[in-house]
């Protein structure tokens, strides 16, 4: 049986053994290889731009026990045993924001009766993240990188900056890359001149530290408005290590 790869990525639903959905991922034809050689859940991530191990960062793998393709040929089902949280921000499962099915409707309170206590446990309240003690460690960068892509689908702009920026966007966010880059400059500039720092007495170092930090949450912004991942940033940097920067940029098309 194959798989029609003609097609690109391929979504990827993936079960734990208990038959709970845990995450809808994508796999292209490489990444569906070393999952089956390793035995190990490889995906393809459409924001990092390259093929990913499930857990290389936090450590929570899923170790492969089935694969189903659907009748299509262009669709798989995975079924796994889950070495800690699924999603990113600790939940068991990507899958634990209820929608309402009509407008100011709940579902009813028996059907919640159902979960059992220690899935209910894991189930994050509204407008809550969970403790940072279950939270797998995936940097601070793709964390704020996902804060930025829930504020932009259902943040608040009364209550986040981040939403706000989202609400005018992009004028709203390229305006504060450029002047939060004028306020790392002028850090660097007062730094240099030996002034005594503004925002912590007699550590002028931690102006730039602070404005520094300013430019890149912002650029943040910038990047989950339109889904490239940081990383990507990263791995052209890498990409140029090695390379004299006058050549690079003749190189340049």
């Amino acid at each position: 049986m194959q798989i029609d790869w003609q097609k690109g990525l391929i979504p990827v639903v993936t079960q734990d053994e208990n038959g709970e959905v845990l995450m809808l991922a994508y796999m292209n034809e490489e990444a569906f290889k070393l999952s089956c050689e390793s035995g190990y859940a490889h995906y393809f991530s459409r924001s990092k731009n390259r093929i990913w191990k499930k857990g290389e960062s936090s450590g929570n793998t899923q170790k492969i026990k089935q694969i189903k393709l659907d009748c299509d040929n262009d669709a798989i089902l995975l079924k796994v045993e889950q070495i800690g949280a699924a999603c990113h921000t600790g939940s068991h499962s990507c899958f634990f924001k209820e929608l309402d099915i009509l407008e100011n409707s709940r579902i009813p309170s028996e059907e919640n009766s159902r979960i059992p206590s220690e899935e209910k446990s894991r189930i994050p309240s509204e407008n809550s993240r969970i403790p940072s003690v279950n939270t797998p460690n995936y940097g601070i960068l793709d964390e704020l990188y996902h804060t930025c892509l829930e504020r932009k689908l259902s943040g608040d702009e009364s209550t986040s900056y981040t939403a706000k920026l989202y609400k005018k966007a992009p004028n709203s966010y390229l305006k504060k890359i450029a002047e939060e880059a004028c306020e790392f400059a002028l850090a660097i500039k007062d730094f240099k001149a030996g002034t005594k720092g503004e925002h912590k007495e007699a550590q002028p170092a931690y102006d730039i530290v602070y404005e520094g930090a300013d430019v890149l949450f912002h650029m943040l912004v910038a990047l989950a408005d339109v889904g490239i991942h940081p990383e990507q940033l990263l791995n052209e940097l890498r990409r140029r290590e090695g390379l004299s920067g006058l050549i690079e940029k003749a190189n340049r098309k």
